[in-house]
């Protein structure tokens, strides 16, 4: 594996810009030298769940262990509970923002870190499931957003010696004094309305800039003993993503640059770049999948598992459709945006983001598919 220790000055444009006139959206921008906002929905993300959940369906307790429907002729496997999904690997977290433990013969992982307040449950469930924490000495950030990364501090400082790999995008983000005051900012607002902040406060949780670690990009491997991770460059959710995936096991680690499995479909977050969020699915379209591990809504396995990337090609070909025809009849950035929003919004009343911050999320989308019509 080829890695070096992360640029310390950061890679990254102009970030982050910190809140708009919405305070519900946070731009952090790892578009170098445009200072375009990358993602209002991945930081927004959190923000939406406190007002669209019920706090009880978020109690593990309260899970739905899985889905099990008949689509066509794929059988949907999605999988929300937290627990073991196979012999060395582990979904941990709730269903609304989760993390995996990913286990070899001489080291485990932990791949991505959620939302802070999940730590406890994080910390409980490896005790319930009897995960050997002894053996973890990696973490792996996918990407940079805050509702990802929220209990890297925390492991990085309890796990001495552990190693952390990331873009080098994201450790942009991640040396940038100001991404972290706003990241630690959002992650206590969240915490504080789901009412978690007194449990959290007990644990050394926030971000500084004592978090350092090593750079990954399109052809790294991180092996494990027995099992080894492939990185794959995926940009377009954000500018900072990258993918991983495991061949023996035939698992995904995608994140947000797969999809988001809501429902029984796939939400097409492109919200940094829409051309280089088709092309990451493309590229990993090719992979044979049994495990898609996502971010949010849990895991996927049998037959979507190794569909769920086509699925989300065609649901992001019909979204682009969508934007560029409603574009093209309204000529308004703004005017478009609503419409997007409150026709996806009449489809899906129950969807978990907020439709203030979906709309941000639309008018994101339609300035790059704008700027590609000209």
């Amino acid at each position: 594996m080829v890695v070096n220790k992360a640029n310390t000055k950061g890679r990254c444009g102009r970030m982050p810009k910190g809140t708009t006139g919405n305070s519900d959206f946070l731009h952090l921008s790892c578009n170098e030298g445009t200072g375009a906002g990358d993602s209002p929905f991945g930081i927004g993300f959190v923000l939406a769940i406190v007002s669209r959940i019920d706090y009880k369906w978020c109690s593990i307790s309260h899970y739905d262990a899985l889905r099990h429907v008949r689509k066509g002729e794929v059988t949907c496997m999605r999988h929300r509970k937290a627990g073991k999904i196979t012999d060395n690997l582990w979904y941990l977290g709730r269903e609304e923002t989760g993390v995996y433990v990913l286990e070899g013969e001489e080291s485990s992982m932990l791949i991505n870190g959620g939302i802070c307040y999940i730590l406890p449950d994080v910390l409980q469930q490896m005790g319930d499931l009897h995960i050997h924490t002894e053996k973890i000495n990696k973490l792996l950030i996918l990407h940079s957003h805050f509702d990802h990364i929220g209990i890297v501090p925390y492991f990085a400082r309890a796990y001495p010696g552990l190693e952390v790999y990331a873009s080098a995008r994201t450790w942009g983000v991640l040396t940038m004094p100001k991404a972290i005051e706003i990241i630690n900012d959002f992650g206590k607002i969240v915490s504080t309305q789901m009412g978690a902040m007194e449990e959290l406060d007990a644990f050394d949780y926030q971000w500084r800039d004592d978090v350092a670690g090593l750079t990954v990009a399109e052809g790294d491997s991180i092996d494990l003993g027995g099992v080894t991770l492939s990185i794959l460059d995926t940009p377009g959710h954000s500018s900072c993503s990258i993918s991983a995936y495991e061949p023996t096991m035939k698992a995904l680690f995608a994140s947000d640059a797969g999809g988001i499995p809501y429902r029984n479909s796939s939400f097409p977050s492109a919200n940094s770049n829409f051309d280089q969020f088709q092309e990451s699915l493309e590229k990993l379209k090719p992979l044979d999948v049994a495990y898609l591990c996502a971010d949010h809504y849990g895991y996927i396995t049998e037959d979507e598992a190794n569909r769920f990337v086509d699925i989300t090609i065609e649901e992001a070909h019909k979204l682009r459709e969508e934007i560029e025809k409603c574009y093209r009849e309204l000529g308004d950035l703004d005017a478009a945006a609503k419409v997007l929003n409150a026709s996806f919004f009449e489809k899906n009343p129950d969807y978990v983001i907020s439709p203030d911050i979906l709309e941000g999320v639309f008018k994101q989308m339609l300035k790059h598919v704008a700027k590609t019509m000209q």
